[in-house]
């Protein structure tokens, strides 16, 4: 009788044991769904990044021919005093990059188009440049259309780079607004206006 009493009591203690280690791991069953709680806040914020990224994005490509933004075209171009340069320049090209920006661009876009020309066509593209007569003060009265702003960039056989801008809508502003290159001192032409000549040889009709 006392070895059965003994069996019945070592079995009776291997179910109190095996009941305890199911209670422990009920226990942690039960604390774990606030442990899995902190990974559903990181995937917000995953998903803020992406709406940004757009927003940030310039258009059009910038190069060694045409390397500014719109912005700093337009800045440049404000910055030019009406009424003082000379009548005309005496700059002598021997080609021209024509960088055209997009009606609509703003901020930090880029020209989206770039052509050359070389030579007689450069010496011509000029020539139509310096025909406009300077005008003593800022335009202003403009019409309201939309058209493409241009950089006139010509250059020489000393690497010089004399630069206008075109403005083929609105007030129409042609202005020069740097002259660059080593050597290459003088006052830049005065601001005027663009001839129709001049916006037909751009390419608008």
């Amino acid at each position: 009788m006392s070895a059965q009493r003994t069996r019945g009591l070592i079995g009776a203690t291997l179910v109190v044991a095996v009941l305890g280690i199911a209670a422990a791991c009920g226990t942690e069953n039960a604390s774990s769904p606030p442990a899995a709680q902190p990974t559903g806040s990181p995937s917000a914020t995953p998903s803020a990044t992406p709406s940004s990224t757009p927003s940030s994005n310039p258009s059009g490509t910038p190069s060694m021919d045409c390397p500014n933004t719109i912005a700093t075209v337009r800045a440049a171009t404000e910055k030019v005093v009406w009424g003082q340069g000379a009548a005309t320049s005496a700059f002598n090209p021997v080609s021209v990059t024509i960088c055209q920006y997009d009606a609509q661009a703003t901020g930090q876009e880029y020209a989206n188009v770039t052509t050359k020309r070389t030579g007689k066509d450069a010496t011509d593209l000029l020539a139509l440049v310096n025909a406009a007569k300077p005008v003593a003060k800022k335009p202003s009265i403009c019409t309201k259309e939309l058209g493409p702003t241009y950089v006139l960039r010509f250059t020489d056989n000393d690497r010089g780079v004399l630069s206008f801008t075109a403005e083929a809508f609105g007030c129409r502003r042609l202005v020069a607004t740097s002259l660059e290159g080593k050597g290459k001192p003088g006052a830049l032409p005065a601001p005027r206006q663009v001839t129709a000549e001049l916006t037909k040889s751009l390419g608008l009709r």
